[in-house]
C-alpha cells in the first residue's frame, strides 16, 4: 500500500510557490486556499472561513491542536491550488478540534445544518465511538461526502461510515517504530525489560494501529507494561512519563511515543530525570521540538510521516467525489471493491541522528519506508519551508 511513498513525497516539489508556510497555525489561507476554524480550541473564538456565494464547502476537522495540522493545512492550500477548487465552486476549510470526542460530534452536528457544506474530511479521535459514527453517517444521508484522514473508525464496525481513509498505513508505521526499537536495544546489549507506549487515546485507530505494530516487532524478549493515555493534555504525558521512568524503576528499557507531542514530552522527562542513557526513546512524527531533542541526542529514531499530503489528497479525492469523477477515483483507488482497497496511503520515513545509529536501512524495505539521516531530513524540511512533518 506504500509503494505510493515517492510520488506522495514528489507532490512537495510545487510547495515552493506557497505563500502559507507549516506552523501558521489558527492563520487563514488566501485565495483558493484553504482556511481556519478555531472553533473549540480553547481560548479561541468560533469562527469559519470565507466562501463566495454559490460555493460549496470542504471541511477538514482535526483531532486536536498539533503543528501536525500545520504542515496538513500547508496541502490543503497546495491542494485547492492544485486541483483547481475555486474553478470548481468549491473552497476548503481546517476545523481545529479541542481534542474530545464531544468537540468533533459538535462539529458534525453542526455541519449537518449548514447546506453549503459538501464534504468533511475527518481525523476521527475514537475509532469506537459510535456517536461521531452516527453523525458522520447522518452526513452521508443528507448527501456530504465523508472520508477520514490519519485517524479511522474501526473498520471492521463502522467501514460504511466513510467512504475513504486517507493517511498513514499505521501498522507498517508501528512496525518500522518497532523494529528500529528492537536494534537499538540490541546495540545497547539490553536482551530483556519493558517497554511503555504513550498516546493521546489508546483506542484511537492509528494509535492502536501502531501500538500494536511497535508489539509485533519489537519482539517478546521485552514486555510491554502499558499503554498510557494523556487525552491530549501536555502535562498529562509528561505525568505519564515521569509515573513510567518512577513506576518500572530499572525494568524499564525502552519509551516510545506513539503522537507528534509525545516525543518531546519524553525528551523533556529524560532529560529532566537524568535516565537518558538508560532508556531507547522512539517516537512518531517530527515536531520542531523533537527536532532540536533528536539532534541533541534525546530521541534515538523517529518514524515521520507525511501530513501535507494527506492535505493534498483530500483536495483531490473530495473533488473528485463531489464532481461524481470516476475516473480519478478508478486511478487514486484501483482496488475499490477488494478489502482494504478503500485505503489511500501516505509516506513513511524513518529518521535517525547519523550514521552511527544501530538503525540501519538494511531493516527497512524501501518501497515502503524512506530511511533518513537527521540532517538530510532538515535539510529537505528546509528545502520547502516546512517546519515539521
Amino acid at each position: 500500500m506504500l509503494a505510493s511513498f515517492g510520488r506522495s513525497f514528489q507532490s512537495l516539489a510545487v510547495l515552493l510557490s506557497l505563500s502559507v508556510l507549516a506552523g501558521c497555525g489558527t492563520g487563514s489561507g488566501g485565495g483558493s486556499g484553504a482556511t481556519t476554524t478555531t472553533g473549540g480550541r480553547p481560548g479561541a473564538s468560533e469562527g469559519s472561513g470565507s466562501a463566495g456565494a454559490g460555493t460549496k464547502r470542504i471541511m477538514f476537522v482535526t483531532n486536536g491542536d498539533d503543528p501536525f495540522w500545520d504542515a496538513c493545512l500547508s496541502g490543503l492550500n497546495e491542494g485547492a491550488k492544485q486541483h483547481e477548487l475555486e474553478k470548481a465552486g468549491l473552497s476548503v476549510h481546517r476545523d481545529v478540534n479541542n481534542g474530545t470526542a464531544e468537540g468533533q460530534i459538535e462539529k458534525l452536528r453542526q455541519y449537518a445544518t449548514q447546506d453549503d457544506i459538501a464534504g468533511v474530511a475527518i481525523s476521527v479521535i475514537q475509532a469506537d465511538n459510535s456517536a461521531i459514527v452516527e453523525e458522520m453517517r447522518n452526513l452521508q444521508e443528507k448527501g456530504v461526502h465523508v472520508i477520514t484522514v490519519d485517524g479511522d473508525v474501526n473498520r471492521k464496525l463502522y467501514r460504511n461510515a466513510r467512504t475513504y481513509y486517507v493517511g498513514t498505513d499505521n501498522i507498517v508505521g508501528g512496525r518500522a517504530l518497532g523494529t528500529a526499537a528492537k536494534a537499538l536495544l540490541e546495540a545497547k546489549e539490553v536482551k530483556s525489560g519493558g517497554y511503555v507506549q504513550f498516546a493521546g487515546f489508546t483506542d484511537n485507530d492509528n494509535a492502536r494501529s501502531r501500538m500494536d505494530g511497535v508489539q509485533a516487532m519489537i519482539g517478546t524478549a521485552y514486555e510491554e507494561f502499558s499503554r498510557e493515555a494523556d487525552d491530549m493534555n501536555l502535562q498529562r504525558a509528561r505525568d505519564n512519563v515521569r509515573n513510567a521512568i518512577l513506576n518500572r524503576g530499572d525494568k524499564l528499557v525502552a519509551l516510545i511515543g506513539i503522537w507528534a507531542y509525545n516525543a518531546p514530552a519524553i525528551a523533556d522527562v529524560v532529560s529532566e530525570t537524568k535516565t537518558r542513557d538508560k532508556l531507547v526513546v522512539a517516537t512518531f512524527d517530527a515536531q520542531a521540538g523533537a527536532i532540536v531533542d533528536m539532534e541533541q541526542g534525546r530521541i534515538d529514531v523517529m518514524v515521520v510521516q507525511n501530513p501535507f499530503d494527506m492535505g493534498v489528497q483530500t483536495c483531490r479525492i473530495m473533488k473528485a467525489m463531489i464532481a461524481h469523477d470516476e475516473a480519478t477515483l478508478k486511478q487514486l483507488f484501483p482496488n475499490q471493491g477488494q478489502p482494504d482497497g478503500d485505503i489511500y496511503t501516505t509516506g513513511l520515513r524513518v529518521v535517525v541522528p547519523s550514521d552511527k545509529s544501530p538503525v540501519k536501512p538494511g531493516l527497512f524495505d524501501p518501497k515502503v519506508v524512506e530511511y533518513m539521516l537527521l540532517p538530510d531530513f532538515r535539510a529537505w524540511l528546509n528545502k520547502y519551508k516546512l517546519q515539521s512533518s
